[in-house]
């Protein structure tokens, strides 16, 4: 399948660590234990595997143990009721957990015109709504596979990850008209990197110890998400992120003048002295 040449361009952001400071499912281990879903068991092992993520990395079989883990645990689940728990408490935990940078990033892309996607290995229950709350244009995300009265099985009908997420990249390329060689691609994880290999501008954005050693030596820009959204202003985070963003070019504006002015007496006191 091949993409278009001259299409319209995108931005591609990871989710896990690049536009959320958690992993998507351990971030709503609370609200599925207030409904009923994840017992003590359970919620010990979720939160061993957001452990496991943030302080170990994100290897092939580390994701595929992790992944493994939660189907067993969300075997029998109603997809019903996880959605309705995520679309009540999205807010709530999103929020504090939202990177500012990102959110900033989201809004420069959509400025310039481009099409911002969500591309996750996080189930699509989650990714959906989460994409719709950072006013992001597609997902692409897990799908879990289901029974008829639709409770999970165990099995996954697509995992976003690795190789698979390129697969879903170049098939939305395909329906909207991407030009993925003038796209952009951010993520935090070397197993992300077929997703920025397939754009012509990967960035890497808080990057595990093999991905920031794969963008030192192919010269791939990097940046470092750390500032969280401002405090919750019950759905305003768009216009304070806006404004703190104008507020720091205001200071640079400032800071380069000062500098100017600061050459300026400088010179003239060089020049009088040369007379």
């Amino acid at each position: 399948m091949s993409e278009p040449s001259a299409g319209r361009e995108a931005a591609f952001f990871d989710l896990d660590k690049t536009v959320i400071a958690k992993a998507a499912m351990a971030a709503f281990r609370g609200p599925l234990r207030a409904g009923g879903l994840l017992d003590r068991r359970g919620l010990l092992r979720a939160g061993l595997a957001q452990l496991v993520y943030l302080h170990l990395g994100a290897s092939e079989n580390r994701v595929e143990r992790i992944r493994d883990a939660v189907l067993r645990l969300t075997r029998g689940w109603s997809r019903d009721q996880v959605s309705a728990i995520v679309e009540e408490t999205l807010e709530l935990v999103v929020e504090p957990i939202i990177y500012a940078e990102a959110l900033e990033l989201i809004e420069q892309h959509h400025d310039e015109g481009r099409l911002v996607v969500i591309v996750s290995a996080s189930p699509e229950e989650l990714v959906v709504p989460l994409g719709r709350h950072l006013g992001v244009d597609e997902t692409i995300a897990s799908q879990a596979a289901l029974d008829e009265a639709g409770r999970y099985t165990g099995e996954m009908a697509f995992y976003s990850y690795g190789p698979l997420k390129v697969e879903g990249m170049r098939a939305l390329a395909q329906r909207r008209g991407i030009d993925l060689a003038r796209s952009y691609a951010y993520s935090d994880s070397v197993s992300d990197l077929p997703m920025l290999e397939a754009v012509g501008h990967p960035v890497v954005v808080n990057a595990d110890r093999l991905l920031a050693r794969v963008a030192r030596e192919r010269n791939w820009e990097a940046r470092t998400f750390a500032r969280p959204v401002p405090v919750r202003l019950g759905g305003r985070w768009r216009e304070a992120v806006a404004a703190q963003a104008a507020q720091r070019q205001r200071e640079m504006a400032a800071g380069a003048v000062a500098v100017s002015v600061v050459a300026v007496v400088a010179w003239g006191r060089r020049a009088r002295r040369a007379s």
